[in-house]
């Protein structure tokens, strides 16, 4: 259990935080595409309901609804980075 939350807490800050920060200061210095902003009203509450649910998931004293709530944890991290990262790179292959 020790283990997954190590994986969480990483899989947060390297694929959720990271490439949205890495997204927004591209948006913010005119380096891509100005609808690459619209992924960023998607991506930036997932990071965020990721967040929320890995805290919730180190938390929690059961082990099955702490393993739950940091595998949704992880699931939303991966949506969050497809929404931003492949939405960014096919965007900017269309312009």
């Amino acid at each position: 259990m020790t283990a997954l939350r190590w994986y969480a807490g990483i899989a947060l800050v390297l694929f959720g935080i990271v490439p949205t920060v890495m997204v927004a200061l591209l948006v913010n210095g005119g380096r891509t595409p100005s609808s690459v902003g619209y992924l960023l009203l998607v991506g930036i509450p997932l990071v965020g309901a990721a967040a929320v649910f890995a805290v919730r998931g180190f938390l929690e004293r059961d082990p099955e609804q702490a393993a739950r709530r940091l595998h949704l944890s992880m699931a939303l991290v991966a949506g969050a980075d497809l929404i931003l990262l492949g939405g960014n790179a096919l965007l900017r292959m269309n312009a």
